[in-house]
C-alpha cells in the first residue's frame, strides 16, 4: 500500500515538473527581451550566412544602421556577408572566443553611434558569439568533406556539386561553361622511380601551378589520383584552350628537387564545353574523351 502511494506521489511530482518546464519554455518563447529573442533565433540554424542575417535583423530593431558587414576567413575561403550601404560613421568588432578568431563585424551609418548604442551592440554580440562559433565550426566541417587532404583543393565530391550547379545555370540563363580535365603523364613511373613522398610533393606543386594559371573566376578540383579538373564559367572553347595551354606550360616548366636530380612532369588536357541538355555525367564524359585523345596523340598537349 505504501509503495502504491509513493508511486502516485512520484507521478504527481513528475507531472508538476513537466508543467513547470512547459511554462518556462512558453515564457522563453514569448519573451520580449531582445537578448532572449536573439539567442532563440540564432540557435535555429548552423548556416553561418543565416546566423549573421538573423543577427543583423535583430540588431536593426535596437540599433539602426545603414550597413552591416561580416568577414571571416574559414580554411581557404573568405566568407563575406554584407547588407545595406555604408555611411561615414563606423564601429568595428573583432570577434573571438578563448583566442579563436571568429571574424570581424563592422557597422556604418550616416550619424554617430551613441555610447548606449555601442553598449547594446556589444551585449548582443556577446549573446551571438557562441552561435557564430558553432556556425563557423559547421562550415569548416563542410569544407573538410569537400576538400582533398593532400593538395587542399576541392575534391571529386565538390566537383560533382559544382557541375550540377553549372548545368542548372547554363540551362536557365544560356551561359557558356567549359570544363578542363588535366592528367599528369606517366605519373606511375615517377612514383615507382622516386617514391610516393616525391609523388605527393609533385601533386601539391602541380595544384599550386594550376591555381596560378587559371582565372579568378575559375575553380580547381582534384578529380582523381593524378587528375585535376578546372571549371570555367563564362568560357567558350577558345577561352578554355588559352587557360589549358597556360596550365600545360606551367606544369612542363615545373622542377622538383629530388636529391641530385630535378624531377619534371608533363600533362595532357581535355576540354569540353557545356551543350544544351547536358547532364554532369555526359559533360564530364566528353571532357574525359578529349583527355584520352590527348594521351593517344602523344601526351603533353590539349585536345577538345
Amino acid at each position: 500500500m505504501s509503495n502504491e502511494h509513493h508511486n502516485i506521489r512520484s507521478i504527481n511530482k513528475q507531472g508538476c515538473q513537466l508543467s513547470q518546464i512547459k511554462q518556462a519554455a512558453q515564457e522563453w518563447h514569448d519573451s520580449g527581451n531582445p537578448y532572449v529573442r536573439v539567442t532563440r533565433r540564432l540557435t535555429t540554424t548552423l548556416s553561418l550566412e543565416e546566423v549573421i542575417a538573423l543577427f543583423a535583423d535583430e540588431l536593426m530593431a535596437w540599433v539602426p544602421h545603414d550597413q552591416l558587414t561580416y568577414r571571416h576567413r574559414i580554411g581557404r575561403q573568405d566568407f563575406i556577408y554584407s547588407t545595406g550601404l555604408g555611411g561615414q560613421h563606423r564601429c568595428e568588432y573583432k570577434l573571438g572566443i578563448e583566442g579563436e578568431p571568429l571574424g570581424t563585424l563592422t557597422l556604418t551609418r550616416r550619424s554617430r553611434f551613441h555610447d548606449e548604442e555601442l553598449t547594446a551592440i556589444e551585449q548582443m554580440l556577446a549573446v551571438a558569439v557562441c552561435p557564430i562559433r558553432n556556425a563557423c565550426l559547421y562550415t569548416r566541417v563542410q569544407q573538410a568533406a569537400l576538400t582533398d587532404a593532400l593538395t587542399s583543393v576541392p575534391n571529386k565530391r565538390a566537383l560533382d556539386e559544382a557541375l550540377a550547379k553549372a548545368c542548372c545555370i547554363s540551362e536557365r540563363h544560356s551561359e557558356h561553361y567549359s570544363l578542363i580535365l588535366c592528367d599528369l603523364d606517366h605519373f606511375k613511373h615517377i612514383n615507382d622511380s622516386f617514391g610516393h613522398v616525391i609523388g605527393d610533393h609533385i601533386l601539391k606543386a602541380v595544384a599550386r601551378e594550376i591555381e596560378q594559371a587559371v582565372r579568378h573566376s575559375d575553380s580547381l578540383f582534384r578529380f582523381g589520383g593524378e587528375e585535376f579538373a578546372v571549371l570555367l564559367p563564362y568560357a567558350e572553347e577558345s577561352d578554355a584552350r588559352v587557360v589549358a595551354e597556360r596550365i600545360r606550360q606551367r606544369i612542363a616548366d615545373l622542377q622538383v628537387c629530388c636529391g641530385e636530380r630535378q624531377v619534371t612532369v608533363t600533362c595532357s588536357l581535355g576540354i569540353a564545353t557545356w551543350h544544351t541538355g547536358d547532364q554532369p555525367e555526359r559533360w564530364l564524359a566528353r571532357a574525359d574523351e578529349a583527355l584520352y585523345r590527348a594521351k593517344r596523340h602523344g601526351r603533353n598537349q590539349t585536345q577538345a
